[in-house]
């Protein structure tokens, strides 16, 4: 079986690092992905998990608006809300990060804040 997603795309929100007792680091955030083909100005929101060596590099270069490319695996975390009702949403387990652009292209697009580079 294969389970391997890749994508590139601008970070939507500043990291969430967790630290662990057990020494261990998990980061989120999230990634707004354009689709070539479509004709909607609104981009693809996914939803990424880093750990380890990949999260510790997410929360120290990885702001908004930086442009990125991840490689890992889809996931579902599940869950019962409050109204005991069974929930589910897709996350990406990312395996390998590439931080893509320059920081001049980051610092350009936050001054800017242009909804136009998401």
């Amino acid at each position: 079986m294969l389970n391997v997603v890749t994508l590139v795309g601008r970070v939507g929100s500043d990291p969430k690092p967790t630290f662990f007792e057990s020494g261990k680091m998990k980061c989120q955030l999230t990634l707004a992905v354009r689709r070539p083909t479509s004709r909607s100005d609104e981009p693809d929101w996914f939803n990424l998990e880093f750990w380890g060596r990949e999260a510790q590099v997410a929360t120290d270069y990885a702001k908004k608006g930086s442009l990125i490319g991840v490689k890992g695996s889809l996931k579902f975390e599940t869950w019962t809300d409050q109204s005991g009702n069974k929930r589910s949403s897709p996350t990406i387990k990312v395996d390998k990060l590439d931080l893509l652009g320059s920081k001049r292209d980051v610092d350009h697009n936050m001054a800017n804040n242009n909804p136009d580079n998401f």
